[in-house]
């Protein structure tokens, strides 16, 4: 048998070798790459072609979300399907140190979205495999990277190192992931494919890599990862994903230092990580619209006997504060990932997962400077679930990557403008040496080029080489586009000799193979059927007419596909699909198994709806029963094995009739939107959430800690002392309280406070306002509102009685990586006008209950609250008695600095069976200095500063929206000057649809009522 194979593979290479243009590069086989594993298991394989599992080559196309953004359980399933439904065969996400740790002796991961065994278990139910990234460090855009809060003191040393205080905080959390993890690997019949080690971590060299000098601290640390995740049973194999193509740590490839993993991988974002494109230079040089980049060479140098592999490859770019309203620039939309996506296969990459596939929200103090409450991330999933053009035409590639197989084991022959007969256009040509299949990528030759170019492609086929189309007509790219045409592609027991259209998909039916083409309205489809010799139009949907060209070989056919579907049925049993991209976008391959490799002879096609989430065959087979979504009535089209004759739709039957050609055709009902209506926001009742700056308040309660230290672990000192650093305290999110006591004169006081960007302050003295910082979003990430501020508007106090000076701040967040280190809260206090003018005692409040480490929400913590007196007392919270609160509206606002609290509570009653999404919006004018939190059902869910600018709408998902029943809805609005503020607050639908999930669903565990606890912390 060997020899055999042997045999097979020379021939294959012989077939190659005959069409090499001069732009060649090396051709190898499989035996020549010797497939690895880790030494625990050989269900997970890989070589310097694919992964295997099982024996089985797979393309891993994956994309990433994040539970701690959706903190949701029955939403984790909405979104999985979808990334299932556009052709995924995994998913990614990251852990969240931070979510599941509020203190150093606190780890939850079983409250509420803390418990992530429904992540493994849903995505078991759909099919896709998982890449679990559980940090420790995972930066995402998050407040401190992801690191728990309480890690940034200082008194764990530098971080992401072998310091052994760093060492012994990060092993509960990481031993307990690891351990849950380890219950669902694919060697223990669950879906986790491979496991990552700390995040973007390019540590390993001291200078230029290229010396390979050892960073031994960071060695040490990822062996340490390593040996802890193997004690906790983690048996498959361990990743990790290099920031940018300079650091070349962790390969085994490029050393045999401390620390590899067994497969590296790289990030990458060519089109800026941020909307902000100002801040598009330092890792891929200065920023060019749909400029690619070369990454075939550095795998090459780095990781040659391993898989292309791209843990994070860019989905979208993240919206930073003063960002603009919806999301990033168009360069980062359809176009971006037709072109960027295709590119990576054309550099022979077969692993790629997309950061993000679904953004979601910084809810809570989950934010880090450089981003506000939105995570959309422009992602191919938006923000409030809707999918469109990009979701679309995402899947359009993945689906057909996911019915490639002989994708997953390719050379690359060449990446020239010699096969293309214009030299605008360049292609790369990848070759199956075992098959002998070809996949030709073609592109404008300058990618940042958006021209319309007509051209020929010179391929090579086991005809003979041809100049394709060969009879009339050309390939058009127009735009920012990519195509990839196939050279003797293997569809069940047909070959494509090439194609001018894209494979969309194909599936076997009743044995017969069912191939999917598609095209750009308007334009050429030829292809090259072998071994058929008569083929006949069933369904001819305003195209021009279809010409067969019969060859010795097959038959060729040419087509120009309007608007619509041309079915075509061959006399091999062969039939052949092609649709123009309207009908692309909503074209469906759901698979009738669990199987991530989704086999084609389990796969249905379907053709009409807005969403297909699954697919089954019910009543002895006879039905064929989908699930998925409707934005409006359609024309649905099935292509099942012939047994089905009926059609049911979310549990409904439809009316069915079969086609000619042997398809199931129904109508799916109209969408009844009316059916939702949501109630008007009034009846508001409000109370001052401020009372800390009046003289009289009292502070000698619990939820105020003594600010009172005279050293801080952390290496960035304070100018005065006390030590005002709020996380050395016990305090880190959000808001908080600083209560400065001094006797004697002062004219008025310098305070230096740090932040995070786009922070702000306002200052109060014995209740009278004297001063704000409004804040800034191009300070920078770590955030400096330094001000000087006189008190000449205000009376002191006699030397008898104290003056109280009150500071409330808004926190944005720790920024990343090393900064997370940077303090928050006072650097320096200096009363101005006398020498004799000192403070004599400090005071700090933040979230109830974080200076004595008591957990008061473990649902909704430890992010979710600041130190506001409406947080602190649960005003937010549903089941709060707010009787004696004052009828008061935001829209009509209030006058004079401070913060008040506003309170209403309204019904929702969304029928079963639909999907709906709800965002509120916040407005009020760009020159209002103003700050306002939104909260929802107790969850801090919107931060809103016209001032800075940035976002107006919050979309809230389900589960935190309670649809059947009443829902508590709460405003902190905080004005930051004498003017006052007001702000206009508003609720819509953003779609109703027609849905297989319900997003009525009981949610009340995710919603826990206020209690008298509460009141300890005024």
């Amino acid at each position: 048998m060997k020899l055999l194979k042997s045999l097979g593979n020379c021939l294959s290479l012989i077939f190659l070798l005959a069409y090499i243009p001069s732009t060649c590069s090396q051709v190898t086989t499989p035996e020549q790459w010797p497939l690895h594993d880790n030494g625990l298991n050989e269900v997970v394989e890989w070589d310097h072609f694919s992964f295997q599992i099982n024996g089985k080559r797979l393309f891993v196309f994956s994309g990433e979300l994040h539970y701690w953004r959706i903190p949701v359980p029955e939403v984790w399933e909405d979104l999985l399907q979808k990334i299932k439904a556009a052709g995924f065969t995994a998913y990614a996400f990251y852990g969240h140190w931070g979510y599941h740790s509020s203190s150093p002796s606190t780890l939850d991961f079983t409250t509420g979205a803390h418990d992530i065994t429904p992540l493994f278990e849903i995505a078991k139910k759909v099919g896709l495999y998982i890449i679990v990234r559980p940090g420790p460090y995972v930066n995402a855009e998050t407040n401190a990277g992801g690191f728990p809060l309480w890690l940034t003191t200082g008194a764990y040393g530098e971080l992401r190192d072998n310091d052994p205080r760093y060492t012994n905080a990060w092993k509960p959390y990481w031993g307990n992931f690891s351990q849950i993890a380890s219950q669902h690997q694919v060697t223990n019949d669950g879906n986790m494919l491979v496991y990552q080690m700390e995040n973007e971590y390019g540590e390993q060299w001291i200078g230029n890599p290229l010396s390979r000098v050892p960073n031994q601290p960071a060695g040490e640390y990822m062996r340490l990862l390593q040996d802890s995740s193997r004690k906790n049973g983690i048996t498959v194999p361990v990743i990790h994903n290099d920031p940018n193509m300079r650091s070349f740590s962790w390969s085994k490839d490029f050393s045999n230092a401390t620390g590899n993993v067994d497969v590296a991988g790289l990030d990458s974002y060519p089109s800026c990580w941020s909307c902000n494109l100002e801040e598009c230079t330092g890792t891929n040089g200065e920023y060019v619209a749909y400029q690619t980049i070369n990454y075939y060479d550095h795998f090459v140098e780095n990781s040659n006997t391993q898989p292309r592999f791209f843990p994070e490859f860019q989905g979208g770019s993240y919206n930073p504060w003063g960002g603009p309203q919806g999301g990033c620039p168009n360069d980062i939309g359809p176009d971006f990932a037709n072109l960027f996506y295709r590119d990576l296969i054309a550099q022979r990459v077969t692993a790629i997962s997309l950061y993000m596939m679904y953004g979601g929200t910084n809810w809570g103090a989950f934010a880090c400077p450089v981003t506000a409450t939105s995570y959309d991330y422009s992602s191919p999933i938006s923000e409030n679930r809707t999918i469109g053009a990009k979701y679309y035409e995402t899947k359009n590639l993945a689906m057909f990557t996911r019915a490639a197989e002989d994708l997953t084991v390719t050379n690359r022959i060449g990446n020239s403008t010699s096969y293309s007969t214009n030299p605008a256009v360049k292609a790369s040509e990848l070759r199956n040496p075992e098959t002998g299949a070809g996949f030709y990528v073609t592109i404008h030759s300058q990618s940042s080029s958006g021209t319309r170019e007509s051209f020929q492609l010179r391929v090579n086929t086991s005809v003979g080489a041809l100049t394709i189309p060969q009879y009339g007509g050309s390939v058009i790219l127009n735009g920012h586009q990519s195509k990839i045409l196939v050279t003797d592609f293997r569809f069940g027991t047909a070959t494509l000799i090439y194609s001018t259209a894209e494979v969309l998909t194909y599936a076997v039916l009743d044995k017969c193979p069912v191939l999917v083409l598609w095209v750009p309205t308007g334009e050429l489809a030829e292809f090259f059927l072998k071994g058929a010799r008569k083929g006949s139009v069933e369904k001819d949907q305003r195209t021009t007419s279809v010409k067969f060209h019969r060859r010795r070989e097959g038959l060729i056919v040419g087509l120009t596909q309007s608007t619509g579907m041309t079915v075509i049925e061959f006399d091999n049993d062969v039939k052949v699909i092609v649709v123009d991209r309207s009908y692309a976008y909503r074209f469906w391959a759901p698979n009738l198994s669990i199987d991530p490799f989704a086999p084609v002879d389990q796969s249905v096609l379907v053709q009409g709806p807005y969403l297909v989430r699954s697919a089954e065959l019910t009543g002895n087979k006879k039905t064929i029963s989908l699930t998925g979504d409707s934005d409006n009535a359609t024309s649905i089209e099935v292509f099942a094995p012939h047994v089905a004759k009926n059609i049911t739709w979310n549990g409904k039957a439809l009316r069915t009739m079969r086609t000619g050609y042997g398809s199931l055709t129904a109508k799916i009902p109209a969408v009844d939107s009316g059916m939702v209506q949501l109630p008007p926001l009034n009846n508001w009742k409000a109370k001052d959430s401020l009372p800390e700056r009046l003289p009289s308040y009292n502070d000698s309660g619990i939820a105020w800690a003594d600010a009172n230290h005279t050293e801080t672990p952390n290496i960035f000192k304070p100018d005065t002392l006390p030590v005002l650093y709020v996380d050395d305290y016990g305090f880190h999110n959000s808001l908080h309280l600083f209560r400065g006591y001094f006797k004697g004169p002062a004219t008025g006081v310098y305070l230096a406070v740090q932040g995070g960007n786009a922070f702000g302050w306002s200052a109060f003295l014995n209740g009278k306002f004297i001063g704000s910082y409004f804040g800034n979003s191009s300070t920078g990430s770590l955030g400096y509102g330094n001000m000087t501020i006189s008190f000449g508007n205000v009376t002191l106090n006699n030397s008898t009685a104290p003056n109280v000076l009150l500071m409330v701040q808004d926190n944005t967040g720790h920024d990343l990586r090393s900064l997370s280190l940077y303090p928050r809260g006072i650097l320096n206090a200096t009363l101005l006008g006398s020498s004799n003018a000192t403070f004599t005692c400090w005071k700090i409040a933040g979230e109830a209950g974080g200076n004595d480490g008591v957990v008061l929400d473990p649902v909704r913590a430890p992010l979710n609250e600041g130190g506001l007196t409406a947080e602190r007392l649960g005003w937010h919270l549903p089941g709060f008695d707010d009787s004696n609160f004052e009828a008061g509206d935001p829209s009509t606002g209030f006058e004079g600095a401070g913060v008040r609290f506003y309170r209403t509570v309204v019904p929702l009653d969304i029928p079963v069976g639909k999907d709906v999404s709800i965002s509120f919006t916040l407005n009020a004018p760009g020159t209002n200095k103003l700050r306002a939190q939104l909260f929802v059902n107790g969850y801090q869910y919107g931060k809103f500063n016209p001032y800075i600018g940035h976002q107006i709408e919050y979309p809230i998902p389900p589960g935190i929206l309670n649809y059947a029943g009443d829902n508590t809805i709460g405003l902190a609005v905080w004005a930051q000057s004498d003017e006052g503020a007001k702000v206009d607050i508003t609720w819509k639908t953003d779609y109703v649809l027609n849905s297989g999930w319900n997003s009525r669903f009981d949610s009340e565990y995710l919603r826990p009522a206020w209690s008298e606890e509460r009141l300890r912390y005024v």
